[in-house]
């Protein structure tokens, strides 16, 4: 599998959505008041992520989501650091190049892990990029549950740990995502789990913008619990923070085009529905509510 082609603007498989989102961290990076700076993002992204987003139906329209995800899993992440993780292990790490721009303490341990053909990709993007921490590409394909458990049990060794899942849960079967947030729970260093998640208006909405794209290319959205905190809660894991993707627009002053509508329903909204519509896509940290202890 190859994430390099130049002529292509179609979606051809999950890989190829690294390019997609970091084109969106490459059009923030480059405004006068970036929420944060990506010097990789642009280089990474090439041609062909441009490509993808223009082909996309309103691919240039959605980078305000990527933009406000990014900036507040930022936020999170030094956060957790500040709190005592030592090991970051970033699952279906993507493009993803925080180890290298964050303002990050020299003795973090941080592990990028993804696909062979797509760390080899990350790599000669990086170039002679030096990263801020003791940083180390994982070549693991996370589809196989023996994998996982290696990467997982590796990265535990020097906890404790704060697990990142970013734009990776969406294209797992929930079945997967239970099986991965067992793995996790039963490592004993693993404190935090950090991740994105949509509800299923969303899933179908988007489905229906994207359909065409994202299935043919066997990467589709498939897990949107309806209510992720219960579902979360019933494997062990309780969310301790929910930040919701709107309300963040709001604050960082990234709202969607044409957000005053979204305003106004909600103004109009009853109670339960204003919480259903703010948590219809969010930032979610987690953390185990019990931990088996493992040799």
């Amino acid at each position: 599998m190859t994430i390099v082609d130049r002529a292509s603007p179609s979606i051809r498989n999950v890989s190829d959505t690294a390019l997609w989102v970091a084109v969106y961290r490459a059009i923030e990076s480059d405004r006068d008041d970036a929420l944060f700076r990506d010097p990789f993002a642009r280089r990474l992204a090439g041609e062909r992520g441009q490509a993808i987003v223009d082909a996309l139906p309103f691919g240039q329209a959605m980078g305000w989501s990527i933009v406000v995800r990014t900036a507040v899993m930022d936020a999170i992440i030094l956060r957790c650091i500040d709190r005592g993780a030592r090991t970051v292990l970033n699952l279906g790490a993507g493009l993803d190049a925080r180890a290298f721009r964050l303002k990050l303490p020299p003795t973090l341990r941080w592990l990028d892990v993804d696909l062979p053909a797509v760390t080899a990709y990350r790599r000669e993007g990086l170039g002679a990029a030096v990263a801020v921490c003791r940083h180390a590409h994982v070549e693991s394909d996370l589809r196989h549950a023996d994998e996982r458990h290696r990467v997982i049990r590796d990265a535990a060794r020097h906890g404790p740990l704060l697990v990142i899942t970013e734009g990776l849960l969406v294209y797992l079967a929930p079945e997967q995502v239970s099986e991965l947030a067992a793995q996790l729970r039963n490592q004993a260093n693993s404190r935090w789990w950090l991740a994105d998640l949509i509800t299923p208006p969303l899933q179908q909405t988007m489905g229906m913008v994207w359909s065409a794209q994202l299935d043919a290319a066997d990467a589709a959205f498939r897990f949107a619990p309806g209510d992720s905190r219960k579902y979360f809660d019933d494997l062990n894991w309780r969310e301790t923070e929910f930040h919701s993707t709107w309300t963040e627009s709001i604050r960082l002053d990234r709202v969607a085009p044409n957000g005053w509508m979204w305003d106004r329903l909600l103004q109009w909204s009853s109670p339960a529905a204003k919480i259903a519509m703010t948590r219809m896509s969010g930032v979610v940290l987690l953390e185990p509510t019990s931990r088996v202890h493992v040799a």
